[in-house]
């Protein structure tokens, strides 16, 4: 009976003193929507991203309709990204894209995926010192590509599509480069096989890149030490046309080195798809 008296008593005196405590103030309690916003773009101008972050949520849970809730949903992806957080940023941009599909901004929602998903790959060091981007982890270049191409078919006459036309041929660039070197690991390794099946691979699939005159190189190179003499044959006189006219790939070309590659596969018997 005296330890439950104690017990009410603690917990009267522990209410009582919780009642003195002073009352913490919402300061946004009385904020609209427009402050939300302005409020929040400082902090992002400042840098201050999570702040930023957490008023345009606040905004949106606030006010989920009209102009500014809409641009919170789609400014909140770039404080997100700004804040090294991309799958938060990706996920808002997603967001935006389908509850706005037709809004004037979902152009630049795109486009900004494609932003996001290029700087994955993109360390520290990275960012002070010149690196090979073709040998960082294709997965993320290759989702910024499509997401650059989707500018580009969509929107071609936004303010985007320039930009993210000059994106997309770097990155398929870097993809192709990226087939190069594992195919030069196989030939390192003896696997020529292996390497041959790289090297077609970017010929079937990034002709207009740098990397076709390489990736025909190690076919050569490749069928050769295979001793598979007609395929070596045919690949060195692909790359000896392409040679001679200044120009690895072109749409005349296009069939021939597709011939090529499908007579790989049936050699192989592995399906082309």
């Amino acid at each position: 009976m005296g330890r439950s008296l104690i017990s009410l008593i603690l917990a009267a005196l522990l209410l009582h003193g919780c009642s003195l405590l002073p009352e913490q103030k919402d300061k946004t309690r009385n904020w609209s929507a427009e402050r939300f916003y302005t409020e929040a773009s400082t902090a992002s101008a400042e840098g201050n991203y999570e702040t930023a972050i957490e008023y345009y949520e606040m905004l949106e849970a606030r006010y989920p309709y009209g102009y500014y809730a809409a641009q919170a949903q789609l400014d909140v992806a770039y404080a997100y990204y700004k804040y090294d957080e991309p799958d938060a940023a990706i996920d808002a941009l997603e967001r935006f894209i389908r509850l706005h599909p037709d809004h004037p901004q979902t152009a630049y929602a795109n486009y900004m995926k494609g932003i996001v998903n290029l700087n994955r790959n993109i360390g520290l060091v990275d960012r002070f010192v010149t690196t090979d981007a073709s040998k960082r982890d294709p997965a993320s270049y290759a989702q910024a590509y499509k997401d650059f191409m989707a500018v580009i078919e969509k929107y071609p006459d936004s303010r985007y599509a320039r930009d993210a036309r000059q994106r997309a041929i770097y990155l398929h660039n870097s993809l192709a480069m990226h087939e190069i070197h594992i195919a030069n690991y196989y030939m390192d390794r003896g696997a020529y096989l292996a390497a041959a099946k790289r090297a077609a691979g970017v010929i079937e699939n990034y002709q207009r890149t740098p990397a076709a005159k390489r990736a025909l190189e190690i076919m050569v190179e490749a069928y050769t030490k295979l001793d598979l003499p007609e395929l070596a044959a045919d690949a060195e006189r692909v790359l000896a046309i392409n040679e001679a006219q200044g120009n690895f790939v072109r749409d005349a070309d296009l069939e021939e080195q597709r011939g090529l590659i499908r007579r790989f596969w049936d050699w192989t018997g592995i399906d082309e798809d």
